[in-house]
């Protein structure tokens, strides 16, 4: 077992409420959205690596060989934040679909969780497995304090090596994590940060007909209840 020094990061989707009350197809739907907001946000977390999805998260990392690798985090996280909002965005203006699950995009938001520390490092047949005590320190500053919808959280570490101007605009927030005890934590409000967007690629009818074809085909294991849509997701109230 490896033990190696790592950025550890976690790109939280959050933002859906109260709508898993209604028809299966939303929570499909729903589901799928997801999918494709991760998906921008795994293609956009270069030179981070995914170690693994965690239902409404994308769990990231990458060995620490320089300082340079933690003065990127700020840009790594502007890159991934522009990303998800750019196919938000999209999604939206393509959107033919009327459901619960399909009209709650608008109100999803992208927050993070950022730590440097030592992972031990192991192979579970052909998976890379993380571990070790900074790896729950990370996982438990998904629940916090942190009063704002959009942000980044990370430790003190981090926030020494961030570019100036950005880590000036951090607030300091000491939290009380379980198992770990009081830790020093600083918070960007990722709202007042202005994201840049390319116009949204709005396709032509037929187009969005058959994505949503597509879709509906993709959705039928959860229609039919082979699958349960949803049932990994830490933001989704389902009661």
């Amino acid at each position: 077992m490896a033990i190696q020094r790592s950025i550890l990061l976690i790109a939280d989707i959050g933002g859906y409420t109260r709508f898993m009350r209604t028809h299966r197809m939303s929570l499909a739907h729903a589901q799928e959205v997801v999918a494709t907001l991760l998906e921008a946000v795994i293609d956009a977390s270069r030179p981070l690596k995914l170690a693994k999805l965690e239902g409404d998260a994308a769990f990231l990392y990458v060995p620490l060989e320089s300082e340079a690798q933690l003065a990127s985090v700020g840009q790594t996280v502007a890159d991934i934040r522009r990303a998800f909002l750019a196919r938000q965005q999209d999604i939206v203006a393509n959107r033919l679909c009327t459901c619960h699950g399909c009209m709650e995009v608008e109100s999803l938001n992208l927050k993070f969780v950022a730590h440097v520390g030592d992972v031990a490092f192991q192979k579970v047949k052909r998976h890379k497995e993380l571990a070790g005590m900074d790896v729950i320190l990370l996982h438990r500053m998904l629940k916090n304090e942190v009063p704002a919808r959009e942000y980044l959280l990370m430790t003190d570490e981090l926030l020494g090596s961030l570019e100036p101007t950005l880590g000036r605009s951090a607030r300091a927030l000491l939290h009380d994590f379980e198992g770990i005890g009081p830790t020093q934590t600083h918070y960007i409000d990722l709202a007042e940060l202005a994201a840049d967007l390319p116009p949204a690629l709005v396709k032509s009818l037929p187009v969005r007909w058959w994505d949503r074809i597509v879709m509906n085909v993709k959705v039928l294991h959860y229609y039919f209840g082979i699958k349960e849509p949803c049932q990994d997701f830490r933001n989704v109230e389902k009661t």
